[in-house]
């Protein structure tokens, strides 16, 4: 087997897949297809933030795929042609609902911190030392998540929904503006990590826009976890050559970055499960909205907002903006990765009127106040007053200290 190295991502607390040898060559882009505002169709939909990844979802879709089977193909090519925000060694959230029996389920697949990570471990590190190192790295999730999602909801298997990410990586992507100009803005670090510049930097610069990049051996890493499963990552030689690159990184001779090994252990891999979670829901104008949520802050935030607006006698632009201060308030006070995070206050219709009462018709200083947190509760029909929550006790995850802040918990984002 060839060894897959790990290449450091800009902005993101973990290691991405990438292996070495790629092959870059002119091509003349495709034509742009043309956009417009509304499409109609029958049969399924399709988004994803590329052309290559929406074409597979689409393929699985008109081969009779559910959605969760193109969902996992879909979120394969994004590790391929999207590897500074996807990719097998990374993590994510997943909102499904299932038609038939009318249920929306959530799982939970993002990076978790390796066990021996404390809240102290950052403290002290500048914040380039630790982005740039094996502290950064999360225990991946992906793969679990791909895999729970399949065996619950899909109806296909994980090999047979890698098979497009795989054809993508062997025959290679026309390489966009986006692409070249997230690797040219990390181009001075990736130089110090050996396999990351072979990978990233073809002839030691970024591959040009037009030209076709190709990873022969992510396709070949793609095609062994369709044959070997999850398991070779989560304890086994996928798993184990993950921790030795996270504890050791490949440093170009030379290099005078400072770059810190981490704390991963092949036990925090084998450790791993992706979670179902119940979803978020909030019911606005007759809708009901589901979200995902904790350790994400996407579901709290937006039904937060959502019940200030419905609380609000009419809304525009200037309400709008005014509750999603208030909601985005709320949730750097109180929603991160750590127990005890008082979900049912926060998107209480109670708690919504006393935030609304904040909205008037000038905007509120900045920044606006979170709520505060003492014993009494918000209770609907009150008068105005300055909204409080009551902590309430809830059993999650252990919290997640792998933000490269120091000292810092890690805060999802939306």
């Amino acid at each position: 087997m060839r060894r897959h190295i790990l290449a450091i991502v800009a902005a993101t607390p973990l290691l991405v897949v990438a292996p070495l040898a790629p092959v870059a060559a002119e091509h003349k882009p495709p034509p742009t297809p043309q956009k417009q505002p509304v499409a109609e169709g029958y049969g399924g939909a399709v988004a994803t933030v590329d052309l290559d990844a929406s074409k597979a979802a689409l393929a699985v879709l008109q081969k009779g795929g559910n959605a969760m089977d193109a969902a996992v193909a879909a979120g394969a090519v994004l590790g391929v042609t999207e590897p500074y925000s996807a990719g097998l060694a990374g993590g994510g959230f997943m909102v499904y609902y299932d038609a038939r029996r009318g249920k929306v389920h959530s799982i939970d697949g993002r990076e978790t911190a390796p066990a021996a990570m404390t809240p102290t471990s950052l403290e002290g590190v500048p914040f380039e030392e630790a982005v740039t190192s094996g502290l950064s790295a999360g225990v991946p999730g992906a793969v679990a998540q791909w895999e729970l999602a399949l065996r619950r909801f899909g109806t296909t298997s994980l090999r047979e929904a890698l098979k497009p990410a795989i054809e993508v990586a062997h025959k290679g992507f026309v390489v966009d503006q986006t692409f070249h100009d997230q690797t040219a803005a990390n181009a001075a670090r990736f130089k110090d990590i050996a396999s990351t510049a072979k990978l990233y930097l073809p002839n030691g610069a970024p591959p040009p826009v037009g030209s076709v990049f190709r990873n022969p051996e992510l396709a070949d890493t793609y095609r062994e976890l369709g044959r070997r499963g999850g398991e070779w990552l989560y304890g086994g030689r996928l798993g184990q050559e993950i921790v030795r690159t996270v504890k050791n990184p490949p440093i170009t001779p030379g290099a005078t970055r400072n770059v810190r090994p981490g704390l991963m252990e092949v036990s925090d891999l084998t450790a791993y499960r992706a979670l179902l979670r119940e979803p978020t829901r909030v019911d606005y104008k007759g809708m009901q909205v589901y979200g995902m949520p904790i350790p994400s802050s996407g579901g709290s935030t937006v039904g937060e907002a959502l019940n200030i607006l419905e609380a609000l006698p009419s809304v525009g632009m200037h309400e709008y903006l005014e509750a999603s201060r208030l909601a985005f308030a709320d949730r750097g006070k109180y929603v991160g990765d750590i127990p005890n995070v008082p979900m049912a206050e926060l998107l209480s219709d109670g708690f919504a009127k006393e935030r609304a009462c904040l909205v008037g018709e000038r905007a509120m200083a900045h920044p606006p106040r979170p709520a505060s947190r003492t014993a009494a509760t918000p209770t609907a029909g009150r008068p105005c007053r300055r909204a409080r929550l009551r902590p309430r006790r809830r059993a999650l995850r252990p919290p997640t200290w792998s933000s490269p802040t120091a000292g810092a918990t890690s805060w999802p984002t939306t």
